[in-house]
């Protein structure tokens, strides 16, 4: 019996982290922008973009930038990056350069928050939801080499 409950509860546990997929629903969660400001994403944006590697979010911080400031919101879309590894000293540099970025980035500083996010090596990872959050479809960007547009169709 004993071995029955362990074995249900690695299944159960490992069904808790599994990655996000078509059909579920993202869970709401809270975080501060670049310019400290509370953010809540709860049902709403047709789009979540979440950058959890650094070297694909500085290519997609630039290209969003090109984009121009209100890009995102009026292509109903959230950008949120990944910063819990980013060490404090580098945050001291970090942060004043992504205040002047022109769109506005949502700052997620937990592991768990973005743990069951599906990633990809050097790209982003673009949702489209409904407007109550259900995963309609997944995307992995490539901002170096697929124009943004092309993902928020």
């Amino acid at each position: 019996m004993k071995m029955y409950l362990a074995l249900f509860g690695v299944l159960l546990a490992g069904r808790l982290m599994a990655a996000l997929a078509v059909g579920d629903v993202v869970p709401v969660f809270t975080a501060k922008d670049q310019h400290d400001k509370a953010y809540v994403f709860t049902n709403g944006p047709t789009f979540l973009i979440v950058a959890t590697e650094m070297a694909a979010s500085k290519v997609a911080n630039q290209k969003l930038a090109e984009l121009g400031a209100g890009y995102l919101e009026k292509n109903q879309a959230v950008y949120v990056l990944d910063i819990h590894t980013m060490p404090g000293v580098a945050r001291l540099f970090a942060l004043p350069k992504m205040r002047k970025y022109p769109q506005r980035m949502i700052l997620v500083d937990s592991a768990e928050t973005l743990a069951v996010y599906p990633t990809q090596a050097d790209r982003v990872t673009v949702l489209t939801l409904t407007p109550d959050r259900k995963i309609k479809a997944l995307h992995f960007w490539d901002p170096v080499h697929e124009p943004l547009a092309d993902v928020l169709k």
